[in-house]
């Protein structure tokens, strides 16, 4: 099966192709025979019940400076020249993320488009979380400086971060008797209307976040994402460490708790990250970390990625 992919992403010219989960997905796509399109989410237009982009026809290949060749820009229609869309742009999910979201609803399912857009806005990183609490450590989220004061009484050493932060922006630790988090409650209010989550710490963040890499609800394998020295964040975006890592008995519990929701919901491709021996966030947006897995153990999760998204259209052509 040949297949039409469009895929709503960041520029994939300023890709790093040695990390870039979106760029594996394209090149693993391109392997098995699809054609793939490349497009900005700014360019999405619904006209008369139909949704356009503006996009550009690509072709990958692993090398560096030299990884993307462009065809002519042209203006597909969603809803009748391709089978399937990924939604692979970057948060922040702001409005205009959730705006996204609503206008690729209109072509969902009769064009695939991964994961479900309905779902990837009704399910935030750290809201989907709170739905499994026999698995996550205390948390909170709020806007109300007194619970989010109450919280830390109660809880001593926290980690305070927005609710719809990406990439360990805004994460910060707190003291058991720091004095700061009332004005670190008013630094967000004047940027932002969002709540905040307030996470009792796990000191095992020391050894890792790590992040596993589940397919249509099964997991496919993890890595370890390993915070720089007297830092909490491990995220590799700001300066964290990947490096192997086994699936442990907790891992499966926590994956196979989990993964039946994901599955019921269409969220294909999900990045989930456990501390110690609790679930931290579910990420559906763009996870990442593929690249790095295949890097430490030869296994492609968009690899499994793509026979899933070939068996769902094989059976929606049937």
């Amino acid at each position: 099966m040949t297949l039409k992919v469009a895929i709503q992403m960041d520029p994939i010219e300023a890709v790093n192709i040695e990390s870039d989960t979106t760029f594996l997905m394209a090149e693993t796509a391109q392997a098995r025979g699809h054609r793939l399109w490349v497009y900005d989410f700014r360019t999405l237009a619904l006209e008369e019940g139909r949704l356009y982009c503006r996009a550009r026809p690509v072709a990958v290949r692993r090398k560096a400076g030299d990884h993307v060749d462009f065809g002519d820009p042209v203006r597909l229609d969603l809803g009748q020249d391709v089978d399937v869309v990924l939604m692979r742009q970057d948060p922040p999910f702001d409005m205009a993320y959730v705006t996204a979201t609503y206008l690729l609803e209109t072509i969902h399912p009769s064009t695939l488009v991964v994961n479900d857009p309905a779902e990837v806005r009704s399910a935030p990183e750290k809201l989907l979380v709170t739905r499994f609490p026999d698995l996550t450590p205390p948390t909170l989220i709020s806007s109300d400086p007194v619970q989010l004061g109450d919280f830390h009484r109660r809880h001593g050493e926290v980690v305070l971060k927005p609710l719809h932060g990406a990439a360990g922006s805004g994460v910060v630790r707190l003291k058991a008797d720091d004095p700061n988090l009332d004005a670190l409650i008013e630094i967000h209010a004047m940027g932002s209307r969002d709540p905040l989550v307030i996470q009792k710490f796990i000191p095992a963040v020391s050894r890792g976040d790590k992040r596993i890499l589940l397919v249509d609800g099964e997991p496919v394998g993890a890595i370890n994402r390993i915070p720089a020295k007297d830092q909490v964040r491990s995220n590799l975006r700001v300066g964290g460490t990947a490096a192997p890592v086994e699936l442990t008995p907790r891992d499966l519990e926590i994956c196979a708790a989990i993964g039946p929701t994901l599955k019921a919901r269409g969220l294909i491709f999900v990045g989930i990250d456990v501390i110690g021996d609790w679930l931290t966030e579910i990420n559906v947006t763009s996870p990442t970390g593929a690249q790095q897995l295949k890097t430490f153990t030869g296994v492609d999760a968009t690899a499994r990625m793509w026979e899933v998204i070939e068996a769902k259209r094989a059976a929606q052509v049937a």
